[in-house]
Parts: structure tokens; sequence; C-alpha cells
């Protein structure tokens, strides 16, 4: 029984997808060859190719990419729920990004993928009393990718970040679960409050590009929020708001906005 047991924990259909897209990509581009190997042939679990990659791109004449493996191996040993929150964030962006057609493709490609797994590593840090390590995991990803997300903020599982240029997420900022938002989106402060001063995201929200969420607020679950709006308020569950500053226009239009990934408004309510 205990073998059997041993056997069913080792099943990963997520990565033995990834392996064999990996193939594929080197049969059909032999010149990608060498970087599909490096970057996930070689290695024997998802986690070790996601702690490679994120140390190739995060690596610099301040750290190697040596110790910032070793970092990465001595977080996911201790904390396997970031290993499995970085799963369900590459199966979101896989479902809900129409230009995602292969698995590989947010662990070798995709800055928003990248940044997010990069912040987890960061809060894990945070959490651990290695502040100053987070706050250069937080620096090289701003530089890396153009993401600013502060170590102490809470990001929850199956978040999808589209494009993500721009994007910079505040310090109590809270985000739940399967949340989607694309580029140049803020979720910020209004002042120098020392307490809870950035938002609460709660689940299934989906963020336009160029929104900014400011103050100690609530977006309500499975609400949308318009491109380019301002939202300055509470915003209840499941309802659209667009504009400056944002209203509520009407419902979310649908029970799953963030999968959906729909931001066409109905007709609007003046």
């Amino acid at each position: 029984m205990a073998q059997l047991k041993a056997q069913v924990t080792q099943v990963d259909p997520v990565w033995d997808r990834i392996r064999d897209e990996a193939e594929i990509a080197v049969t059909a581009t032999p010149g990608m060859g060498s970087m599909m190997h490096a970057s996930i042939l070689q290695h024997r679990r998802f986690e070790d190719a996601l702690g490679y990659r994120l140390a190739m791109k995060l690596a610099s004449s301040e750290m190697s990419a040596q110790d910032l493996r070793d970092m990465t191996e001595a977080a996911y040993a201790d904390s396997p729920d970031v290993v499995q929150a970085a799963r369900a964030d590459l199966v979101a962006t896989f479902e809900r990004d129409p230009a995602c057609l292969r698995m590989l493709q947010p662990l070798i490609f995709f800055k928003g993928f990248q940044a997010i797994q990069v912040h987890r590593l960061a809060h894990w840090m945070w959490q651990n009393d290695q502040q100053d390590f987070a706050y250069f995991l937080q620096m090289r990803a701003s530089e890396s990718f153009g993401v600013d997300i502060h170590p102490g903020a809470r990001i929850g599982r199956g978040i999808m970040i589209d494009h993500a240029h721009s994007v910079v997420i505040g310090e109590t900022a809270v985000i739940g679960d399967n949340v989607s938002m694309l580029h140049s989106v803020t979720l910020g402060g209004t002042g120098k409050e020392e307490e809870k001063r950035h938002p609460t995201i709660q689940d299934g929200v989906l963020i336009g590009a160029g929104a900014k969420v400011l103050g100690n607020i609530t977006i309500g679950h499975c609400s949308r929020i318009a491109a380019g709006s301002v939202v300055l308020h509470d915003v209840e569950s499941k309802k659209t708001v667009a504009g400056v500053p944002a209203k509520v226009v009407g419902e979310a239009g649908c029970s799953q906005p963030s999968i959906l990934m729909d931001h066409m408004l109905g007709p609007v309510e003046l």
C-alpha cells in the first residue's frame, strides 16, 4: 500500500505535459534544443525547472544563479504550497490567455507568470525574517519583468497577469484566488497610513488594463473593473464598475468573469 501511495504522489500531469511539449519544440525547432534542455528536459520535477528558470532570469553580478537556485530549493522544500500555487497559476494562464497555446509557454516566456512566482518566493522570505533578500527579489523582478509587487502582499492561487508590464501591487494588498488582471494595473494606497492601506481583491475578480484600485477598500468576489478605471470605494460582489472615479455600471455579466475574460460592457446605466 505504501509503495502504491508513493507511485500515486509522483504523478504530475502538468509537468509531464510540459516535458512532452518541450520535446516537440526541439524537434520542430532544433535551434531551441539547448534552451529547452537546460530549462526543462534536464530537470526531474516541475519545481526544479521553475527554480532554474527564475534563477536564470534574476541572476546578476550581485547574485549568482546558483545562490538563487539554492534559495528556491529551500523555499520549495519548506513550503510545498508555493509550488502548488505555481501550478495553479500556470494552468490559469493556459486556460484564460488565448495567446497561450502550450503549458510550457508561461514557464519559459511569460513574464506575468514568472513575476508572480518571484513574488511567491519573496513572500516566503518576508515571512521567514529574510526581508533584505525579499527586497532584493522585488527589485530584480521589477528590473527584469517591469512588475513591482511588495513582498508583504498576500496573493492567492490561480492568478493570471496578462502582458504584466507596469503592474504595481502594494505591501498590504490582499488578492484572493482565481483573479485575472492585465497590464498597468495598480493596487495602491492613498496616503501614508501604516496599517492596512491597500485594496483587498476577493476571489474571481477581473481587472482591466490600466485600472487603478486605491486605498483600503474591498472589491467583492466575481466583480469586473473596466480598463482605465480609478476605483476609490468598495465594490459589491458580481458588479461591473467603470470610469474615473469608478461607478457601478451594471452586473458582472457572468458568474466567473476572471475565467471567461470578457471585458465588454453591456448597456450602461446612466
